[in-house]
């Protein structure tokens, strides 16, 4: 019985990570939209460690902008990224350690 506890648990667990959203911490809020902070945290077992954040604007329509620097790395990773707001909405993005690590990535949603 004890085993499928601890399945049910984990299960219950990997379904909860699968649909958990990035922390966003507002910053300001009004009518145009709201600025916020989305922290980087590593948990220890006695405290919480942040390596990192992202600022960034998202509007009502869903539309936003956002720049970051992850730092939990060797190098420090800075990133920028859009996206458009509606029913489909367009994203884009880049990322850079400044030296070996670069990309782009861009994506479409779809709410239905």
């Amino acid at each position: 019985m004890s085993k499928a506890i601890i399945a049910f648990v984990g299960a219950a667990a990997c379904y909860a990570g699968v649909f958990a959203e990035e922390l966003k911490l507002p910053l300001d809020s009004d009518e145009k939209g709201t600025v916020y902070v989305n922290p980087n945290l590593s948990p220890t077992e006695t405290a919480v460690n942040a390596k990192g954040a992202t600022l960034g604007v998202e509007r009502p329509d869903g539309s936003g902008v956002s720049g970051g620097v992850d730092t939990s790395k060797e190098r420090p990773t800075y990133s920028l990224g859009a996206s458009t707001g509606g029913k489909r909405s367009y994203s884009a993005g880049a990322f850079s350690d400044g030296k070996n690590n670069a990309g782009v990535k861009a994506g479409v949603t779809i709410k239905y």
